[in-house]
């Protein structure tokens, strides 16, 4: 065994046995280019939540859109919690289980993301992502409904939109989101390996490696946005929005300006962060971040440069997280907040006035970050994969 595969055996052993986003195969010297520089950002720390909850992976949390008392923790393995907590007393039931059909074994499948239609008040459809064994690993998205009593999903309304065959057990992606537009937003990764062996991300005739849009509310299983980059089906696959991507671990839309923001895991040396204000090439495997990548071909005016990136010095695993338009942190009002996997560092990036962000450590937080949270008030929250959650507060 090398000593690259020994140590990345060590982290896996030491912090969680689930690598949340693809942590790179090898560890790079590059400097980073997110800096320590100080500005007005406050003094950051975590205040734990629901600390009466047992949970197994958690890997999303999501607060209900019509009932700001309800949230909703997703598990790796298959489970949605409903938790309120009520004068301290924290109280959970099960709202979905469909661990019979999702496999989560491999490190980066199981239950990967789930969405609330924006009219889930009134319709009650909730969307799903996940992997199964189709006979082999496949990402699903489909759309489940809201039992009569509101108080669960049925599980049996199940309706399939979209199978995926994934031709390694790494680099599912899997976050899904509605965007402002009112279309369904999926995030796949390149199918795996290491290096993207079959060339997904510059392969528009695949779904892998690129960030899809649907809408849901049109056509059998849904439709194609007119505005989708191959809408007509020519050149492309219509259902892609954005392609060049690696592993898109957690992204997010800003609530003010509707940015898409979009964390993609790196490969030796630099993790990535994308504002997707268009849709576009965004570069892999010809270019991690802004470097060429084991290719005499990434001086191509058709990439899109990422705004944030650091190398392995600071991490292995980028998390996505969200621009902070919460209010108990005025200070922190339009800082876009990340951290990585496998280092625990939380940072916030902001725009210094000339379009480039500049990226301050806020806070060492010690833990495998699987995801961030945003709550209808805009409050950021930190998902620990060992089975804790966090909201972020000022010291």
């Amino acid at each position: 065994m090398s000593l690259r595969n020994i140590l990345l055996l060590v982290l896996v052993l030491v912090t969680a046995p689930f690598i949340v986003a693809g942590c790179s195969e090898n560890r790079g010297s590059s400097s980073s280019q997110a800096s320590n520089a100080g500005d007005s950002l406050p003094v950051m720390r975590l205040q734990r939540v629901f600390e009466q909850l047992k949970l197994s992976k958690p890997i999303l949390m999501l607060q209900s859109p019509d009932n700001d008392s309800h949230w909703y923790v997703v598990e790796k393995a298959g489970r949605v919690l409903r938790v309120t907590n009520n004068a301290g007393v924290t109280q959970s039931s099960t709202f979905l289980d469909i661990s019979d059909r999702v496999d989560s074994g491999p490190n980066e499948a199981g239950l990967l993301g789930m969405a609330f239609h924006p009219q889930y008040q009134t319709n009650g459809v909730v969307y799903l992502s996940y992997t199964t064994s189709d006979p082999s690993l496949t990402s699903i998205i489909s759309r489940v409904s809201r039992s009569s009593d509101g108080n669960s999903l049925q599980a049996d309304s199940e309706q399939v939109l979209l199978r995926v065959s994934q031709p390694y057990s790494n680099h599912n992606g899997g976050h899904i989101a509605f965007g402002p537009d009112g279309f369904l937003y999926i995030g796949l990764g390149d199918g795996g390996s290491g290096g993207d062996p079959k060339g997904h991300g510059q392969n528009t005739a695949t779904l892998l490696g690129s960030m899809l849009r649907i809408n849901v509310d049109s056509g059998a299983p849904f439709g194609i946005p007119a505005t989708n980059p191959f809408a007509s089906g020519k050149q492309g696959r219509p259902e892609i929005y954005a392609w060049g991507l690696r592993n898109p671990w957690r992204w997010s839309f800003d609530k003010t300006t509707g940015a898409l923001w979009v964390a993609d895991v790196g490969q030796n040396s630099w993790e990535e962060i994308s504002i997707m204000n268009a849709a576009g090439n965004y570069g892999w495997n010809a270019k991690e971040g802004t470097h060429c990548y084991e290719s005499n071909q990434c001086d191509n005016p058709e990439f899109i440069d990422p705004v944030i990136e650091y190398s392995h010095e600071d991490g292995c695993s980028v998390t996505g997280g969200y621009v902070y338009r919460g209010s108990a942190n005025p200070s922190l009002s339009g800082t876009y907040l990340y951290s990585d996997y496998c280092s625990g560092t939380l940072w916030g990036a902001k725009d210094d006035g000339n379009g480039n962000y500049v990226s301050t450590e806020l806070l060492s937080t010690g833990l495998n970050v699987a995801s961030f949270a945003e709550g209808n008030d805009g409050e950021i929250y930190i998902i620990h994969l060992g089975g804790e959650i966090y909201q972020l507060v000022s010291r």
